[in-house]
């Protein structure tokens, strides 16, 4: 099902045109509420809540997955580098947490906090809190001595003020029908993207006033032992990804030189269960997965210990040096008017 719906938004699959008559005024509706709220925010009526602290909004137009968290982790990393202390908020898409706020930490599995915000978390080790309201979040957080915020998604979270926001295309696909939902794949329209600090292109063709990002990928781990390899080292592989867009990581395999025996696609989030993916890992010698993936997959390992072959492919967020630096000079500028690290 899930792939029908992006045929239609993206490919423009007859299907969509069959059910415009239902899709259309549902669209319309979403795009009157989406600009009414957005309406409400700058006009200072929606009670919206002001951190003390620097709050950078890292998000889309778009439904789906664009490349989000890699940058997250990326400016995380770029902040720390820097002696701040930064903090990442969620909403935690998949995970059902017994209470709101929740504090990410070393125990915490993607059945609480989703396979985001765990990821974000291993990767960088930042504290990260994740709540459906995200101003909640946030001050979970303050008491933990975090001085900037990052928020994964939530640009259209109009309760949080912020400071900067960043807006992730995905190149290839951009904007699909430019409908909004569910006719088509916005949340908010095109033009949303001359409000915003960075627009940020994920691969493809990067268009006048965006920013170029590419995902890097690094060495395949495994899922078990750690252990690092070349991706072309490993034959007779099956990969599979539920991510947003699937299709890029069997792209990056096969620009790495790995061409599996089978691609299976799963629906961004999905939450996986062991039979269904030891079937696959049977087709092949080695099972690859991406490293969103890989943070669920990892509570297999302990139920059962004849996993072996199960890898995962690490990418990271690049960016030119003065697309960095740009990046970083307006965060440095926005956090000096709320003083410095050590102040």
């Amino acid at each position: 099902m899930a792939g029908l719906v992006e045929k239609i938004w993206f490919e423009n699959h007859p299907l969509g045109w069959i059910g415009a008559p239902l899709l259309w005024p549902l669209s319309k509706l979403f795009g009157l509420i989406a600009r009414k709220r957005r309406a409400e925010f700058l006009a200072g009526t929606n009670g919206a809540y002001k951190a003390p602290v620097p709050v950078i909004v890292v998000g889309n137009i778009t439904v789906g997955g664009n490349g989000k968290t890699p940058v997250v982790v990326w400016l995380v990393e770029q902040l720390k580098a820097k002696g701040f202390n930064p903090g990442v908020v969620s909403r935690g898409y998949g995970g059902k947490a017994e209470n709101y706020p929740f504090v990410v930490d070393e125990t915490t599995g993607t059945d609480k906090a989703g396979d985001e915000p765990v990821l974000i978390y291993q990767r960088t080790g930042a504290p990260v809190a994740i709540s459906p309201v995200r101003s909640d979040a946030v001050k979970a957080l303050l008491p933990l001595g975090v001085d900037i915020i990052i928020t994964d998604d939530g640009l259209q979270h109009y309760k949080l003020a912020r400071d900067i926001e960043f807006v992730i295309v995905d190149g290839e696909r951009r904007f699909g029908n430019e409908h909004y939902m569910p006719f088509g794949p916005l949340r908010e329209q095109t033009d949303r993207l001359s409000s915003v600090d960075f627009v940020v292109c994920n691969g493809g063709e990067t268009k006048q006033g965006e920013v170029a990002m590419t995902l890097k990928p690094s060495e395949l781990v495994n899922l078990k032992t750690g252990e690092r390899v070349a991706a072309k080292s490993l034959a007779s592989t099956v990969a599979f990804a539920g991510i947003g867009n699937p299709q890029r990581f069997f792209n990056t395999l096969k620009e790495l030189g790995v061409v599996p025996l089978h691609c299976e696609p799963f629906a961004d989030h999905k939450a996986f269960e062991y039979e269904q993916l030891n079937a696959l890992a049977k087709r092949g010698e080695y099972l690859l997965m991406t490293e969103k993936d890989a943070v669920k997959c990892r509570a297999f390992i302990a139920q059962h210990p004849e996993i072996e072959n199960w890898w995962y492919l690490p990418v990271d967020a690049t960016f030119s040096e003065k697309d960095a630096a740009n990046i970083m000079n307006k965060i440095m500028k926005v956090k000096d008017g709320y003083g410095s690290p050590t102040a």
